[in-house]
Parts: C-alpha cells; structure tokens; sequence
C-alpha cells in the first residue's frame, strides 16, 4: 500500500470531465523501493472524461526529483514534465491483441466489477522513465573534491604521510633486521 494512493473512483464518475490533483514527494518514491530518486516535489494533475462506456486519463505530472549525479555522487535536481494519455476498457485483455493505443492514447484494460483505478504505478513508471539514462551535473557543476579524485589528481595533504606511518614500513624493518 502507498502512502499516497492515486485513485480514480470510477464507480459514479459523472459524465462530462472531473479533475483530482496530487503533490508528490519522496514518501511515494520510497514506497516503491526505489533507491534512485532521493527526493521529489511532484504535482499530478489529472483530467477524467466519461461520456457513456468511454473514459478518458489526461494525466500531467511536472517539477523536479533528486537523483545522484552518476560522477560526484551529488544531490542532482531533474525538471520532469509529461503527459499520460489512457483510455479505459472494462474487461479482460484480448489474448490476441495487437492494439495498444487508441490514437494517441495507451489502451488500459481493467476487470468489469473495480469500481476505481489507482494510478500508482503508473505515475512512478512515467517518473521514471523521464529521468535520463546519464544523469550528470554540467560541466563544472560536480563536486571539485570528487572531481580531482576522478581526474587523477592527488591531494598533497594526504600522501605526504611519513613513511613510518605506513603499516607496511614495520614489515620492512623487520626484513631488514632478519638479515
């Protein structure tokens, strides 16, 4: 169960257009088990049609979660604007269907008797998939003090350690004394 659920009472929908909204924030994210999107601040807003046995989803979803930048490991902020488009059919699936969309809209099908349709998951996987594959700051965004381990470059406060420090010194002595 999410602690926010994105239901769509279908039973007594009237005709005509009816809008639920939402905000989402890591809580749901969290609720998926998703170790990708650290936080989020997410408005949902949905457009329900039924005019007779068709409904309609016109379902937008917009503003900015937080993944890890894939080269400093940073907090990265990604805008998310998109659109759910979804036709609702009472019934089971065709075994043999082909048909997926209707126009523009992806075909849901759902059993005869649920009276309301949550949109959990769909919301997540739209997320989700709206988040790009390479997820970097830009150039010169990243933490430097990453960078420069990433780049190579060392920091002269932390190998300039005297040797005796070093466990493997004592080896050596007692190498050294053996002979």
């Amino acid at each position: 169960m999410h602690p926010l659920n994105l239901i769509i009472p279908l039973n007594g929908l009237a005709q005509g257009r009816t809008k639920f909204s939402w905000r989402i924030a890591k809580e749901f994210f969290g609720s998926f088990e998703n170790s990708e999107i650290i936080d989020a601040d997410l408005d949902v807003n949905v457009e329900v049609e039924k005019s007779g046995r068709y409904i309609g989803i016109d379902c937008e979803i917009t503003g900015n979660v937080i993944v890890p930048c894939d080269r400093c490991l940073e907090d990265l902020t990604i805008p998310i604007d998109t659109t759910v488009l979804q036709s609702v059919k009472f019934g089971e699936e065709p075994a043999e269907s082909t048909q997926t969309q209707e126009g523009e809209r992806e075909i849901v099908f759902i059993p005869q008797d649920n009276t309301e349709l949550d949109l959990s998951q769909t919301v997540y996987d739209y997320v989700c998939i709206s988040i790009p594959m390479q997820r970097v700051h830009e150039e010169g965004g990243c933490n430097p003090i990453a960078m420069k381990y990433l780049n190579g470059e060392q920091n002269e406060e932390t190998h300039e350690e005297p040797v005796s420090s070093s466990p493997f010194a004592a080896l050596k002595g007692l190498l050294e004394n053996k002979n």
